[in-house]
Formats: C-alpha cells, sequence, structure tokens
C-alpha cells in the first residue's frame, strides 16, 4: 500500500485525458465540504448538550466545533503544503481520508459521553495537482478542483438530517450513531479520489498550448519561493482580502439554518431549514466553478472588486427580508444564494490569483499559508456571531435584533477586503527566484 502511495506511481501514462483528474478533486472535497453542513447539527447539539453545560454561553460554544474544524482544515495545509510537493497528491489524499472519517468517530464518543471537547477534536493536494493539468486555465482548474467542497453541504445537510431523524426513530441516540455513520460513508467515498488521482508527467503541456500568455500586468512570467512570497506585501493583502470574505460568508453559513428560522418564524422549520442549508451549498459549489472560470476573462483583481462591492450591498439589505419587514423568503433565500456563491468564488479564484503573482513553482505551499487566513476567519466569524446571539438571549432581547448588527459587521468587513484587493500590484523583481534555483521537484510539478 506504501508504495501504491507514491508519487512516482501516480504520474499518468501517454495519452491519460486531463478530464479524467476532477472527479477525485471532487470525491475528496464533497467529503470534507460536508463542514458547511455543521449548521443542520446546530440546534440539535444545543438541546443535547444544554443540561451538561452552561447555559449562558452555549451558542458559543457549540460554534467553536465549526471553529476549530476551520481552523485545522486551514492551519494542516499551511503546515503540510510544501510537503505535498515531495509526498505526492495521493498519498496526502490518503491520509486525508483516515484523519476526516476518524474525526467523526472521535466527535461520536465525544457526544456520546457528553464532552464537548471531543467534538472539537474531530485542502489542497486536489487543488494544486489541477492546476498543474490546466495551466492554460487556472480559474477553471481551482474552480473544479474547489468547487466540491462548497457543495459539501448538498450532501451532508440532507444526509445528517435524515440519519438523526432515522436513529431518533429506533429509539438510538442520533447524534453520535449519524457520527459514526458519516465517518464511514465519507472514508469509503474519499478513497475513490485516491484512486483515481494522476499527475502530469514531466514536462506536459495541453495540446496546442505554448506557454503563458500575458495579458494582465499582474500575470507573472517569473516565480517566487515559498520564503520570499511571504515577505510581500502583495500576500499580506491578498490574506486580508480573504479573511474578510471568508469572515463574512462564515456569518452565514455557520447559523444558516437557525437564521432562517429565527427570521421567519413559525413559517421555516427545521427540514425546510436544511433545505436551506442544502442550496446554499448548490451555490456554494456552483459560484466556485462560475466565478473562477470567469476570472479567467475579466481577471482575479476585478472578480475580487465584484465579491466586496457587491456583497457589501447585499449584507446591508439581507436584514430587511426578515418577517417583520418585507417578509419575504424568496428574497432572503435568493440574497443569501448570491452571497454564498461570491464565498465560494473567493476560495476558487485565490488559488489563480496567487499563481498570476508568484508563478506556479510554489503555488501549493503558498496557497496553504494563505490558507491561515482561512483558519482565522473560522474562528473570528463564529466569535462574531455566536458572541452577539448569545448577548442577546442573555440579555432577554429579541434574537431577531441580532442579526442586523451582525450583518452590517460583515459589511463593514467587505469594505476593508476590497481596499486591500485595490492595493494588489505586481511582485517587485527583486523577489524572483533565478533560473538556476529552479530545481526540479518531480512529476508533481
Amino acid at each position: 500500500m506504501a508504495s501504491f502511495l507514491d508519487r512516482e506511481r501516480s504520474v499518468a501514462p501517454e495519452g491519460y485525458s486531463r478530464w479524467l483528474v476532477p472527479p477525485a478533486a471532487l470525491a475528496i472535497h464533497l467529503a470534507i465540504g460536508q463542514v458547511y453542513s455543521f449548521s443542520v447539527f446546530k440546534t440539535p447539539l444545543i438541546q443535547y448538550f444544554a443540561p451538561y453545560v452552561s447555559a449562558a454561553n452555549l451558542n458559543k460554544d457549540i460554534g467553536y466545533i465549526f471553529s476549530v474544524a476551520i481552523a485545522f482544515l486551514g492551519i494542516s495545509a499551511a503546515l503540510f503544503g510544501a510537503w505535498l510537493e515531495k509526498a505526492g497528491p495521493r498519498r496526502a489524499m490518503f491520509y486525508a481520508a483516515i484523519c476526516f472519517g476518524s474525526g467523526f468517530l472521535v466527535a461520536a464518543a465525544g457526544v456520546a459521553l457528553h464532552q464537548l471537547v471531543l467534538v472539537y477534536l474531530g485542502y489542497i493536494s486536489p487543488v494544486s495537482t489541477l492546476i498543474k493539468w490546466f495551466p492554460d486555465r487556472p480559474g477553471l482548474a481551482t474552480g473544479l478542483a474547489i468547487m466540491g467542497f462548497g457543495g459539501g453541504a448538498m450532501i451532508g445537510s440532507p444526509l445528517g438530517t435524515q440519519l438523526m431523524a432515522f436513529y431518533r426513530g429506533r429509539g438510538e441516540p442520533s447524534i453520535p450513531a449519524t457520527f459514526v455513520t458519516m465517518g464511514v460513508l465519507y472514508f469509503l467515498f474519499m478513497l475513490f479520489g485516491v484512486f483515481m488521482i494522476r499527475v502530469p508527467r514531466e514536462g506536459w503541456k495541453p495540446e496546442g498550448w505554448s506557454g503563458t500568455k500575458k495579458n494582465n500586468a499582474l500575470i507573472t512570467t517569473h516565480n517566487v519561493n515559498v520564503s520570499q512570497a511571504i515577505r510581500t506585501p502583495q500576500f499580506y493583502l491578498l490574506w486580508i482580502a480573504l479573511f474578510c470574505n471568508v469572515t463574512a460568508g462564515i456569518g452565514i453559513l455557520e447559523d444558516a439554518s437557525p437564521m432562517i428560522q429565527d427570521f421567519f418564524r413559525g413559517h421555516i422549520l427545521a427540514v425546510a431549514a436544511g433545505g436551506f442549508v442544502g442550496l446554499l451549498s448548490i451555490f456554494n459549489m456552483a459560484g466556485r466553478f462560475f466565478w473562477a472560470s470567469t476570472s479567467d476573462f475579466i481577471g482575479r483583481k476585478r472578480t475580487y472588486f465584484i465579491f466586496f462591492l457587491l456583497g457589501a450591498v447585499l449584507f446591508f439589505l439581507l436584514p430587511l427580508t426578515r418577517g417583520d419587514h418585507l417578509n419575504s423568503v424568496p428574497l432572503f433565500v435568493t440574497l443569501a444564494a448570491i452571497i454564498i456563491s461570491m464565498y465560494g468564488g473567493g476560495f476558487a479564484t485565490i488559488p489563480a490569483y496567487l499563481k498570476d503573482l508568484f508563478g506556479g513553482y510554489n503555488v501549493s505551499a503558498i496557497h496553504g499559508r494563505l490558507l491561515t487566513a482561512w483558519s482565522t476567519a473560522g474562528i473570528v466569524g463564529p466569535l462574531i456571531v455566536n458572541g452577539i446571539l448569545d448577548h442577546f438571549v442573555a440579555n432577554h432581547l429579541n434574537k431577531q435584533d441580532a442579526y442586523p448588527q451582525i450583518l452590517h459587521i460583515m459589511c463593514g468587513l467587505l469594505i476593508v477586503g476590497a481596499v486591500a484587493n485595490l492595493l494588489v500590484t505586481p511582485v517587485s523583481q527583486q523577489h524572483w527566484m533565478k533560473e538556476q534555483a529552479l530545481e526540479p521537484v518531480g512529476a508533481a510539478h
């Protein structure tokens, strides 16, 4: 098994179609994207742990589960991005399947034992691989790779809801049993990606493609090493842009199911709210493909301007749709869906943005470092949302009135992101790698 996981064993043979690689990426990202369906577990977990933990900060305490999951996804990408370049995607994906599946088992034990800390314990290999297969369309490549992650809740939300209902009907502890079942199913699903993934052989190029065409001042024909990239202002400007985009999006995703029920009390019940989470997942997934592909034509910087400026307007309008104002469920769902499409588009476009600025030589490692913005946003976003919600609940205030404050804070964050994106300029040549420093790292590069 160890030799099967070696990078050399995953090099594609002559004549291998690059269109066979995206399904492998989807298998991995559709699984780990289950994290975006967390909100369907939020209310059941609050009810489950209410007798065992303090009620004062229960929203925040449960929200930490989502935060820790997102934080570790980003941190692991930062720590192991460079290792991935050497080990190859197959080994990385296999280890990811083990960790992801076993994480569900740890979480199940935490719920069964009423130990919230155990629930806390319980990304980038397909991205870098597809960028190598689609050097002529890096936006399309990252959209194909990452759209599965956005669609994870499309599977995870109804699966989690139905499994909890099934086990509840049998009189069994619904949440632990659901976690165990999902852990096994996702592990098997991810193994499909492990067996399917291939990397291009050294020197491979798409038929009819001669090399990068420089039609944008931000697109470099040079390469920047990861150690130099993290010393540039461009890296930190993109870090701020990604952080702002992700924090705002998570403000909806982490609380999507309770939010729509609070906005339209008595009209939207748990099953319909689960459907809303699934719909957001579809737009999260579709947005990753649409916006990343669009960025190949209009540029990454312009694409990010759309995310920030249009997103700020939509966040400002969203509270007006609730039951005691316009009382429009269709308008609420439409605005939220567009926002989440741009949230997903931000994720899918950022690897191509990095490739434009820093070249493709160390794009996996640079991408991994940048995803610490995702980890940070995964903590800050839920803290903002759940902190304000807990304050309103603790002071016996109308919970509906908490959401305008939350959403307007997210609107402000998007304005900050727009400023950071505006300041992005081409990387100075002092950071470029010398040609003799470009040592091959194998067929995976």
